[in-house]
């Protein structure tokens, strides 16, 4: 059986660009959610339950197909989330050091267009998705829960919940404002420890 991990922080501890209520709706309500549906998708199957979830996702096409679809969509939903929640710090925002700087701006040529790239692609998600940067320094984005570890790539360095449950309560249908408040609370420290693996 999955389980919601916890939140590496208070509820209010990014307050000021994520307020406690979202966070709460978003953690408690949306992805224990996902954490359900999937345990109630894979009950007839226990000995996928002990499986990871991200090698479930990354062999999506030799699962029982009566769960394929909830795998992706809830196991994704989990799988990103389960990341998200680290990829973000009340001690976060600021840019980048060490290795992970300098592969940023070898590709991009400067941190702050590699942060307007990345905001780009991120307000140009038609409905609800993710933006992703790979560990090559693409910028990536997938529909829905979608994964990157579905598409046989590896497990993304940083991502972004762009669905409208991430930020309405804060920010009503403004999601360049949520976006610009997110990088103030981006933990560089775990996405750098991330890139060393």
């Amino acid at each position: 059986m999955f389980t919601l991990p916890n939140l590496p922080y208070d509820y209010d501890a990014l307050g000021k660009y994520i307020s406690k209520d979202i966070m709460q709706l978003h953690h408690d309500k949306h992805h224990q959610t996902y954490v359900d549906k999937l345990n109630a998708a894979l009950a007839p199957f226990p000995e996928l339950a002990n499986d990871q979830v991200g090698h479930l996702l990354r062999d999506l096409n030799t699962l029982p197909e009566e769960v394929r679809v909830a795998v992706r969509n809830h196991g994704g939903g989990h799988y990103n989330h389960s990341l998200f929640w680290e990829w973000m710090s009340p001690n976060g925002g600021g840019e980048p050091t060490g290795e992970l700087a300098a592969a940023i701006v070898e590709r991009y040529g400067s941190f702050q267009a590699f942060v307007d790239e990345f905001t780009t692609k991120s307000l140009a998600v038609f409905g609800s998705g993710w933006t992703w940067l790979q560990r090559n320094m693409d910028i990536m984005t997938t529909p829905n829960q979608d994964s990157l570890v579905t598409q046989g790539l590896p497990a993304p360095l940083l991502g972004l919940d762009v669905w409208e449950h991430a930020y309405y309560l804060d920010y009503k249908n403004k999601r360049d404002d949520y976006i610009k408040a997110w990088w103030n609370v981006v933990n560089w420290d775990y996405v750098a420890e991330r890139y060393k693996k």
